[in-house]
């Protein structure tokens, strides 16, 4: 060999004496995962079975792993070699599965999870197998079922473009809310009508799409936007449509269970269009195959040093540390039983009224103990209602998409407006909701009712869900529980806004009472003997 002669390149021969133990490593700690995090595993699969929204999750895994082992020829001539640098972004799951664990948010602790499996791939087996296997690795991250959140929003964004298009199309429209009247009828725009089951399922599988006909990251990232776009406008027209078609049919057309094989039909035709726009500009040579430039044909092979068994013991120690944490702070369970009471008597000039029945009756899943109470000065009346968490769980928390002052399938009540309001007199934020009667005048209730919320935090009180989170998870860290109340407060609307005098009146001068309540209840659980968790 002469001076001048490039050094010789390591070959890695496909099958070589390396993968066998990074594999076998790589299956000890997707075990490990999947044995110290299952319950959260199976949170996620009881999800994707009770919700249509994230129904199609359950193809992710097979598709994912079918996209890495069309990838094998180009990953066995790889050698594998452990990325020590990736016990780092593993940690970091582990802390945000920890931290929502103890606030017990099912979205960030099944993200954490996935990004656990997930880094343990270039962990064991390297960064450069890693990279070959980008896209199936970053689409297991479909499988988490997020996104509901955007709910509200897309419900608004659904009803402004369907009363807007009504109006354009010379079709007079009375709106409150979500809800619409039109001369042939009433409509409103409930959760299905959202749109986000539709673009849930559009994404996921316009990456999927991208993935296999684009090699352009260009192409594929225009792709992705326009499978995001497509659904979301789609939707809006959807909406728009069935109104219509109801409206000169006499609602004899798209209502019931015609409106939802009406929106399926739609969707699939949609979806069929966006393939066809999308095959338009396939690159030929893309199958979806990110091979690794190889040079004169040798086999690639990592430069990491090799230190598997080390790193693989460093991976097992920071899987290991966030689920015995959260083992230690668990909220040991108590002997006695929860006693809540709400302040009755006399509140000042308001007098507590035992036998009236609450006009409202928010829902609350699974609260440690829940009360209800009506107050009457003169002919103003106005209702409380309490529910109290303590040792919360995923089925049994305070801040929960389950938990709302109106139920979806609501037929009395509906929320016309929301917002909220500051009240300096009591250091106090409120949210506040309006809420429309709609059975009118067959309800013996008010037409409309002004409702007030917040949240009482281990003695903290709050009107933000976000808010209420972070200081129930601050109050865990600290060691000192995890009791939180709902305070809900409603009153007639009245004229001009009445209600809204009556409830400022009412919440200022006895906010303190409610508080020394609250705060005796959660006091009462601190003196007492308590079973180890």
């Amino acid at each position: 060999m002469s001076p001048n002669s490039p050094t010789p390149v390591k070959r890695g021969a496909p099958g070589g004496a390396g993968w066998p133990r990074a594999l076998a490593g790589l299956v000890l700690l997707l075990l490990v995962v999947l044995g110290l995090y299952h319950q959260t595993a199976w949170a996620m699969v009881q999800i994707w079975n009770r919700s249509e929204t994230f129904a199609h999750a359950f193809t992710v895994p097979p598709i994912a792993l079918w996209l890495i082992w069309r990838l094998r020829a180009s990953i066995a001539v790889l050698e594998p070699r452990p990325s020590p640098w990736f016990l780092l972004p593993m940690a970091a799951c582990g802390l945000l599965w920890l931290l929502g664990d103890l606030a017990a948010v099912n979205a960030a602790t099944q993200l954490a999870l996935v990004g656990m499996l997930v880094c343990a791939v270039p962990l064991c087996l390297g960064a450069a197998v890693a990279r070959v296997m980008a896209f199936p690795l970053a689409f297991f991250f479909f499988a988490v079922p997020i996104g509901e959140f955007l709910m509200p929003l897309f419900m608004n964004w659904t009803a402004d473009f369907t009363v807007s298009a009504l109006r354009l199309s010379g079709i007079p429209v009375y709106r409150e809310g979500l809800q619409f009247v039109i001369p042939s009828g009433n409509w409103s725009v409930v959760e299905a009508c959202s749109g986000i089951r539709y673009l849930m399922a559009s994404v996921m599988v316009g990456a999927l799409f991208a993935y296999l006909n684009y090699r352009s990251l260009k192409r594929r990232v225009i792709f992705v936007i326009f499978a995001t776009m497509l659904p979301v406008v789609a939707n809006w027209v959807r909406a728009y449509l069935t109104v219509l078609l109801g409206h000169v049919s006499g609602n004899e057309l798209a209502t019931g269970a015609d409106h939802l094989l009406y929106g399926w039909v739609f969707f699939g035709i949609i979806m069929l269009a966006m393939f066809m726009v999308g095959g338009r500009w396939a690159e030929a040579d893309a199958q979806g195959l990110d091979t690794p430039p190889a040079a004169n044909g040798a086999a690639l092979t990592s430069r990491a040093p090799a230190v598997g068994l080390t790193t693989l013991g460093a991976g097992l120690l920071v899987l290991l540390a966030p689920f015995a944490w959260s083992q230690h702070l668990a909220v040991p369970a108590s002997q006695t039983e929860l006693r809540l009471a709400l302040p009755t008597g006399s509140l000042g000039a308001w007098t507590s009224m035992p036998a009236t029945a609450p006009m409202l009756k928010p829902v609350f899943q699974s609260p440690a103990a829940q009360a209800a109470a009506v107050f009457r000065k003169g002919n103003q009346e106005l209702g409380v209602h309490v529910a109290y968490y303590r040792q919360q769980s995923y089925r049994s928390k305070l801040i929960s998409s389950v938990n709302t002052l109106v139920a979806s399938e609501d037929r009395q009540w509906s929320v016309v407006s929301q917002g909220r309001l500051d009240l300096p007199q009591a250091s106090l934020a409120v949210r506040r909701v309006e809420l429309l009667n709609l059975r009118g005048t067959d309800s013996p209730w008010p037409r409309r009712l002004d409702v007030w919320q917040v949240y009482w935090i281990n003695g903290d009180p709050t009107s933000r869900d976000w808010q209420a989170k972070l200081l129930a998870l601050w109050h865990r860290l600290m060691g000192r529980g995890d009791d939180a109340a709902s305070l809900v407060f409603y009153t007639d609307r009245g004229d001009e806004g009445a209600g809204e005098a009556v409830l400022r009146e009412f919440v200022q001068e006895n906010w303190a009472a409610f508080d020394a309540a609250l705060r005796k209840t959660r006091d009462a659980q601190a003196a007492a003997p308590a079973v180890p968790g």
